[in-house]
């Protein structure tokens, strides 16, 4: 909701991830969730629920600095996308949401109009096989920012599933191909992290663009290191 994407937003991060794909959020939080994070200098990316055009509008009307798009197969759909996700005559999108320009300031409507084209991200998430066969494909297509990699659904998708928090050798690679392939294209690259560490690394690859945690995984982590600090004592017999 609003109240926890504001507390995110006010950490120092550089954007935040709405998440309309696995997160308990509907229509109207989403919109909230995005004028807070947006208030707060942050840009808020809303990750929509699957690869459909109208909830790229919905997004990006509510006033979202870019979005992110699961479940995406292949260039044509990619190309879709960009479509819904630009303003003729790059694309097909609608003029008339009377929030967008709320999350860039002080902007009215035409001025939003003018810039949104160039200043909107739409970033495509690597991960299921199909994308990964048309990655060259994928990162070629005129309006595609980002391509972001899910690396769990990813490692399902190719047989190779994280156990553990180990990735196999072949997800490895996988990632190493859609980085060079990003790259090669002149395009962004993008990878969900659960930690600082992980980050790090990918940082040292070249990803561009990284989430460093989730607020489902970060809080009863946190929650949880401080209840057994809280109890190291009572290993001892003390309270």
């Amino acid at each position: 909701g609003a109240n926890l994407a504001r507390t995110m937003a006010r950490t120092g991060v550089d954007w935040v991830c709405v998440d309309m794909e696995h997160g308990n959020i509907d229509d109207g939080q989403m919109h909230d969730a995005v004028g807070a994070i947006a208030a707060c200098g942050t840009s808020p990316i809303v990750r929509i629920a699957t690869n459909e055009g109208w909830m790229v509008k919905r997004a990006l009307d509510a006033g979202a600095h870019g979005i992110v798009v699961p479940l995406l197969r292949t260039a044509a759909e990619a190309a879709a996308i960009v479509s819904a996700a630009k303003f003729p005559p790059l694309g097909i999108r609608g003029f008339g949401s009377p929030f967008s320009q709320s999350a860039f300031g002080v902007q009215t409507g035409s001025e939003y109009l003018q810039q949104a084209n160039d200043a909107l991200l739409t970033i495509i998430q690597i991960e299921t096989h199909d994308a990964l066969n048309n990655v060259d494909a994928i990162a070629k297509v005129p309006g595609v920012d980002v391509l972001l990699i899910g690396p769990y659904d990813l490692g399902i998708a190719i047989g190779r599933p994280i156990v553990d928090g180990k990735m196999h050798e072949d997800l490895v690679q996988a990632i190493a191909r859609i980085l060079a392939a990003t790259k090669a294209n002149g395009k962004w690259s993008g990878m969900f992290c659960l930690n600082g560490e992980q980050s790090r690394m990918y940082a040292a690859q070249g990803f561009d663009m990284i989430s460093i945690t989730g607020d489902a995984y970060a809080i009863p982590v946190y929650i949880t290191q401080q209840l057994q600090a809280a109890k190291r004592d009572e290993v001892n017999g003390k309270m």
